[in-house]
C-alpha cells in the first residue's frame, strides 16, 4: 500500500434499520484527494439479500446521519450539499427522503453549523437535532477583527477540531417533518445541550448538560428532561433528573418511557476511568450502574459510538476489550451480566436493532468495516464494498505476541511483516504509539501501518500501561506518583518499560529485525512518549514525533481541556509543578540525540502548536538532528 492510495479506501458506517426490519440504511464514506475532502452517500440494503445494495443519494459533498421515520416511509438525513446554490454555503442542512412511493427530497432546515444528531418524534410529524447555536452577530462578520471580544469565566471554552464554543454552545432544535415553518430552538442559554432522545409519548426529549456553577471545576453533567410542545412552541424549563455528582451522556429512553439508559462516568475527576452503562429511573432519578461487572470502557473513542439501544428491556452497547470492540448486552434492571452479541475479536464500528433485525458494520485488521446482519443462524455479509480495494493490493496481517514487562505484567503486542517479505532478509522496523493515553489499538484496518509495511518496515505495535481495554487498574498504572487516589508510575514511567519490553520481545522473537534500524514515532500522547523515549535510550536510530505534548505544565495551560491533566496526576500545576516537569519530555531534551522529526498542526488546539516550537528550539540550540 501507497499513501495515495487511500483514495480508493471506502468505509462503510452509521447502520440504521427500518421499523419494520426489511432494509437497512447506512453511509459508504471514500476520499476525494484532488479536493482534499471526505465523500460520503447513503446506501439501502435489504436484509435478506433479496435485492443487491444501492445509493440513495448523490454523494456529491457529504450525506449521512441517515434516519427512518417511524412508519418507514421516509429517511431523514444531513448534508452538506449546496442545492444548486440555494442551499448553505457552509454549515450543513437537514433533509428528508420519500422512500416509498417517490418523491422529491425536502429540505427542512438549512444550518451555518454542523448538525450532529437526527430524531424522529415517535408520531413521525416532528424531528428533533442538535446543533451549535453561533452568535451570528459576531460570525457574520467577514472579518475576524471586526468581531467583539470574547467574555470568557469557565474553562473548556474551546475545542480541538471545533474552535470557539463559549458563543457557540450546542443546543436541541425541533423542525416540522413535513418541511413547513422554520427550526424553533428547545433548550437555550450559555450551557451546552449534549445527546438527543425522544419519550416515547413524544412530549419530550432527554438530554445532559452542565448547568451548576462549578461544572468545568468538576466537570459532572446531568440528565434532564424537556416537554415539547405541539405543535413546537418555546419550551419550558427542563427538568433535571439527576443529582450532580456524575458525569451523564447520550441518552436513550426505553420503550415504556420509565427509564433512560445513560453513559456514566462514576467520578470525572479522576481519569482514566471507564465508562459504564448506567439505567436512570426517569420519575424517582436513581441511578443503576448496569456494567460494572465487564471493567471494560463502554464509550469507546476509537469508533464513533452511539448512544446505548434498548431492545426489549435489554441494553445494547459497545465497549473496548483487548483490541476489539464488541457488542455487548445487559438487562436493563440489572438482574445480569453484560454478555457479547457481536465479537470474534472484530471492531464493531456501528449497529442498529429494529422490527427482528439486529444489523452492525464491522473491521478487521485486514478488511475495511463491511454491513452485516445477525441471525439465529450466524451472521449474513451485506456488503464486499472494500474487496475491490483489498484485493488490488498486498494488505500484511499483523501476528499477536506478548512482552512481559519488567515488573511481571504480560503486554499484548503486534508485528506486520513487509509487504514482499522474504525468509533470510533483515528489515528495519517501526514502533508506533497510539495516543490517548486512555485508547488502544484495535483489530481495524489501519493504514498508516499498511502504508510503513508498503515501505519496508516490519510494523510493531502495542497496547502498554495507561491503554483502554485492559480493565480500569491496568489503565490507571500510569497515574501521577503523588495522586491521592490510585498513585501510579507517571506518564514516561511503567509504559516506557513496557514499550521497551515489546522491543527486546520482538527483537528475539522476529529473527528479520534489525535491531541497529529501530524508529520509533506516535501521535498525541504517541508523540510525547516517542519524544520521552529517545531522552531516556539511544537505541532508536531515527523517531518521528506528531502532535506531541512535550511540556505539560504549559499544555495545562494552553490545550482546549486545559486544567484536566489533574485528574492524572492526582494533583494540579499550581500545588505540584514539580511532578509535571518531572513527567514532561522538554525537561530531558539535553539527553536527546536521536535525529528527530517533529509533526505538527497549527492549528491542533488539544496540543498546541507550541509544543512543537519549544522541543524544535531547545535541540536546535543544542545542535542535534532536527527537522519541523
Amino acid at each position: 500500500m501507497r499513501s495515495t492510495d487511500i483514495a480508493e479506501m471506502v468505509d462503510v458506517g452509521d447502520p440504521r434499520v427500518s421499523p419494520d426490519g426489511a432494509t437497512i440504511a447506512f453511509v459508504v464514506t471514500t476520499m476525494d484527494l484532488d479536493a482534499n475532502e471526505y465523500r460520503s452517500r447513503i446506501w439501502l440494503a435489504a436484509a435478506d439479500k433479496s435485492t443487491p445494495p444501492r445509493p440513495v443519494t448523490s454523494g456529491e459533498k457529504r450525506d449521512g446521519r441517515p434516519r427512518w421515520s417511524p412508519d418507514g416511509t421516509r429517511l431523514a438525513f444531513v448534508s452538506h450539499r449546496s442545492d444548486s446554490g440555494d442551499g448553505p454555503a457552509k454549515g450543513s442542512g437537514l433533509y428528508v427522503l420519500p422512500v416509498a412511493g417517490g418523491g422529491e427530497v425536502v429540505r427542512l432546515a438549512s444550518w451555518p453549523e454542523e448538525i450532529d444528531d437526527v430524531a424522529w418524534s415517535p408520531d413521525g410529524r416532528r424531528i428533533a437535532f442538535g446543533a451549535r447555536q453561533r452568535d451570528e452577530e459576531r460570525y457574520g462578520k467577514d472579518k475576524a477583527k471586526d468581531q467583539p471580544p470574547r467574555r470568557i469565566d469557565r474553562l473548556f471554552y474551546r475545542l480541538d477540531s471545533v474552535g470557539w464554543t463559549v458563543d457557540r454552545p450546542r443546543h436541541l432544535f425541533v423542525v416540522d417533518g413535513d418541511g413547513v415553518g422554520k427550526p424553533v430552538a428547545v433548550t437555550e442559554g450559555t450551557a451546552p445541550s449534549g445527546g438527543l432522545g425522544w419519550t416515547p409519548d413524544g412530549k419530550s426529549l432527554l438530554f445532559t448538560s452542565a448547568r451548576h456553577d462549578t461544572w468545568d471545576l468538576d466537570r459532572a453533567s446531568d440528565l434532564f428532561r424537556i416537554a415539547v410542545a405541539d405543535p413546537v412552541a418555546d419550551a419550558p424549563k427542563p427538568k433535571q433528573l439527576t443529582e450532580t455528582v456524575a458525569a451523564h451522556g447520550r441518552p436513550s429512553a426505553s420503550g415504556d418511557g420509565r427509564r433512560a439508559a445513560v453513559t456514566f462516568a462514576a467520578d470525572p475527576s479522576v481519569s482514566p476511568a471507564n465508562t459504564q452503562i448506567a439505567v436512570v429511573e426517569l420519575r424517582s432519578g436513581d441511578v443503576r450502574v448496569v456494567t460494572e461487572a465487564l471493567d471494560r470502557n463502554c464509550a469507546p473513542m476509537l469508533v464513533a459510538a452511539r448512544e446505548p439501544v434498548w431492545v426489549g428491556d435489554d441494553v445494547y452497547f459497545q465497549a473496548e476489550d483487548r483490541g476489539g470492540v464488541p457488542l455487548y448486552r445487559v438487562p436493563g434492571d440489572g438482574s445480569g451480566k453484560p454478555e457479547v452479541v457481536i465479537g470474534g475479536g472484530r471492531v464493531v464500528t456501528g449497529f442498529d436493532a429494529a422490527g427482528g433485525t439486529l444489523a452492525f458494520t464491522a473491521a478487521t485488521a485486514t478488511a475495511p468495516a463491511e454491513l452485516f446482519v445477525a441471525t439465529p443462524t450466524g451472521e449474513v455479509q451485506l456488503t464486499s464494498l472494500g474487496e475491490r480495494f483489498t484485493a488490488a493490493r498486498e494488505i500484511v496481517a499483523p501476528e499477536r505476541f506478548t512482552a512481559t514487562s519488567s515488573d511481571g505484567e504480560e503486554v499484548e503486542a503486534w508485528v506486520m511483516r513487509p509487504a514482499g517479505f522474504k525468509e533470510g532478509r533483515k528489515y528495519p522496523a517501526i514502533l508506533n504509539i497510539h495516543g490517548g493515553p486512555f485508547s488502544q489499538y484495535a483489530n481495524k484496518l489501519f493504514d498508516e501501518f499498511q502504508v510503513q509495511a508498503g515501505d519496508g518496515y516490519v510494523v510493531l505495535y502495542a497496547n502498554p500501561r495507561g491503554s483502554s481495554g485492559y480493565g480500569q487498574a491496568f489503565a490507571r498504572a500510569i497515574r501521577g506518583r503523588t495522586a491521592d487516589v490510585e498513585p501510579g508510575s507517571g506518564w514516561g514511567g511503567i509504559d516506557y518499560d513496557d514499550l521497551l519490553a515489546v522491543v527486546d520481545q520482538a527483537l528475539t522473537q522476529f529473527p528479520f529485525i534489525d535491531g541497529g534500524r529501530l524508529g520509533v514515532t506516535g501521535g498525541s500522547y504517541g508523540g510525547y512518549m516517542t519524544t520521552w523515549m529517545v531522552g531516556h535510550t539511544d537505541r532508536f536510530a531515527a523517531a518521528c514525533s506528531e502532535r506531541a505534548c512535550n511540556n505539560l505544565i504549559a499544555l495545562e495551560s494552553s490545550c482546549d481541556i486545559a486544567s484536566a491533566f489533574r485528574s492524572w496526576v492526582g494533583r494540579s500545576h499550581l500545588d505540584d509543578p514539580d511532578e509535571y516537569r518531572r513527567q514532561s519530555p522538554i525537561t530531558y531534551v539535553g539527553d536527546i540525540n536521536t535525529p528527530l522529526l517533529i509533526l505538527h498542526s497549527e492549528e491542533d488546539l488539544r496540543c498546541p502548536v507550541a509544543q512543537a516550537d519549544e522541543l524544535f528550539t531547545a535541540l536546535r540550540l543544542l545542535g542535534r538532528e532536527v527537522e519541523m
